[in-house]
Formats: structure tokens, C-alpha cells, sequence
């Protein structure tokens, strides 16, 4: 686990050490940073679309991830939003990407865009299935792991030419506080939606414990708990995922730990682009030490509380 955080940091610590000085560089470097992020978005969307397992109850699973999704967000909310308040974390005039969104409408349809890329990406798969182009989704999840090595190498490009200090991105305590954060309230949150679920309280926290990562909760809870909280779990992530990207341009000047938090684990990946698009590269070393701290988290405690 932990070399495969290692090797997910690993393109954004090279990227950092490459100086870039020409001015149209950077631009292309700001380009690529937002292509990569609708790349990937499709190709997630093409992945969902070959997950035959959860279509067979995917009314009844539906019902069961909205309910988990709602009382965990719910406690999320209010902890970040806590949070925000005792930290009062401003961004300061760190560069954002330009033509970034500079109104909240602007904001919520940029957004909503991410969204749309994901469900054509899904409307794309059910497609290529259709006309028997099925070994797309054996490679969609690698060719998107590529995509999302080169994002971080973009990003490191970027930070290293912002003038940000290494020790500004390696030790954060305002990370370390929002991953604190994000975690004990989606513990209290899956404590309180075990009986909505008919769930024992440690398979409640089980499935809290994802903090939005998605492949791995789905295999994990999956093989403990059958298909079906396998499925909930990956559609209770896939939510908080989605849900960030919305909330992500509409808070994050005046909440930044929220912004920067609510994403769970994705805040050193698929949320961080959109993070530092719409809130700066300085909020970027936030995201990647609360996402890491998230990461590491995630895999222990989900096997930890199905194993009681």
C-alpha cells in the first residue's frame, strides 16, 4: 500500500524538480493540467460503465448508498465547516490557472461539467459494450492511472515554478488538521448510519472509512460484506467525489479547509486539479498531505472494522 502512494507522489516530486522559465511553456504546462482532468474523468466514467455487478440491484443499493452518503456528508460538513472557522485558512495571492471561474454560477456549471464528462464517459462505455467493445474496460482504469501520473507531473511543474518551498509541501499542519478532521466525523457519520443500514456498528465504520476511495472500498468491503455494501460503498465514495467537485469552487475562498477536505482521500488525486484550478497552487500541498494522510488511513481501518 504504502509504495503505491510512493509511486502515485512520485511523478508530482519529479515534476517539481523540472524549472521551467519560458512563459508559453507554462501555459501549455496550465493546458495540459485541465486536459488531464477531463481525460480522466471520461475514462472513470467509461470504468463505471463495465461494472456488471451493480446492476442487478441498483435500485436497492441506490437507496441504501443514499442514506450512508447523506448522514456522512452531513458530519462532514459541519466538521469541516468547524474547522474553517478555527483555522481561518486564506490562500493568499498564490496564481490560479487562468480563465478560472471568477463567479459562483460560472463555478457551479464549470463544475457540473466535470459531472457530465463522467456520465458521457459512462453513456460512452454502455455504447462500446453494445457494439461488443467490451475490452475497453479491462484498460480504461490503467489508461487513466497514465493520465493521472502525467497530472501530477504537470502539477509539480507548476508548484516548483510558483516559488513555493519543498518544506511548505512535505510538512503541512493545516493538512495534517483537515485529514483529522474529515476522518473522526466519517466515523461518527457511519456510527450513526449503521442502524439506517441494519448494519453492525463496526461494518458502519467500515464503510465510512473509504474517505472517498472508491476502487478500494468497493473490493474491500465488497469481499467481507457481498456485492451489494460493496456497492454502496463504491457509490457512497463516488458521491463525496462528485459532490466535492461542486463544492470545491463555490467554498474554497471563503472555506478552504472544507474545500480542500471534503474530497477525502481524492484531494492528492482526481479533486486536486480542481483544487488548485479554482483555489491556487498554494492550496496544493494542503490537498496532497490530507489526501496522503487519508490514503494511508483507509486501507487499515476498513480491514481493522470488518475484522471485529
Amino acid at each position: 500500500m504504502l509504495s503505491g502512494l510512493l509511486i502515485v507522489l512520485l511523478p508530482l516530486v519529479l515534476g517539481y524538480l523540472v524549472p521551467v522559465r519560458h512563459p508559453g511553456a507554462m501555459a501549455g504546462i496550465n493546458r495540459g493540467v485541465n486536459a488531464s482532468v477531463y481525460v480522466i474523468l471520461l475514462l472513470m466514467g467509461i470504468g463505471l460503465a463495465g461494472l456488471d455487478e451493480l446492476g442487478r440491484e441498483l435500485s436497492r443499493m441506490g437507496v441504501q448508498a443514499l442514506k450512508l452518503f447523506a448522514v456522512i456528508a452531513a458530519c462532514n460538513l459541519l466538521a469541516l465547516w468547524w474547522l474553517s472557522r478555527r483555522l481561518s485558512l486564506r490562500m493568499g495571492p498564490s496564481p490560479v490557472v487562468a480563465n478560472a471561474p471568477t463567479t459562483k454560477l460560472a463555478a457551479l456549471l464549470g463544475s457540473l461539467s466535470l459531472v457530465a464528462v463522467v456520465a458521457g464517459g459512462v453513456l460512452l462505455g454502455l455504447a462500446l459494450a453494445w457494439l461488443g467493445g467490451d475490452v475497453i474496460f479491462r484498460h480504461a482504469e490503467q489508461w487513466a492511472e497514465w493520465v493521472l501520473y502525467l497530472l501530477l507531473a504537470l502539477i509539480g511543474c507548476q508548484l516548483r515554478n510558483s516559488g513555493m518551498p519543498l518544506r511548505q509541501i512535505l510538512l503541512n499542519r493545516h493538512g495534517l488538521a483537515i485529514a483529522t478532521v474529515l476522518a473522526f466525523s466519517s466515523l461518527i457519520g457511519g456510527l450513526l448510519a449503521a442502524p439506517l443500514l441494519t448494519l453492525r456498528w463496526n461494518e458502519g465504520l467500515a464503510l465510512a472509512s473509504g474517505f472517498g476511495w472508491y476502487s478500494l472500498s468497493a473490493i474491500l468491503v465488497g469481499d467481507q460484506l457481498g456485492p451489494l455494501f460493496g456497492g454502496v460503498a463504491f457509490f457512497n465514495d463516488l458521491a463525496r467525489e462528485l459532490l466535492a467537485f461542486i463544492l470545491i469552487p463555490l467554498t474554497i475562498h471563503r472555506h478552504a479547509p472544507l474545500a480542500i477536505g471534503y474530497g477525502g482521500a481524492t484531494s492528492m488525486d482526481f479533486t486536486l486539479p480542481v483544487i488548485q484550478q479554482h483555489g491556487g497552487v498554494a492550496c496544493v500541498p494542503i490537498a496532497v498531505v490530507s489526501g496522503f494522510i487519508l490514503s494511508l488511513l483507509s486501507p487499515p481501518l476498513i480491514l481493522f472494522f470488518l475484522s471485529l
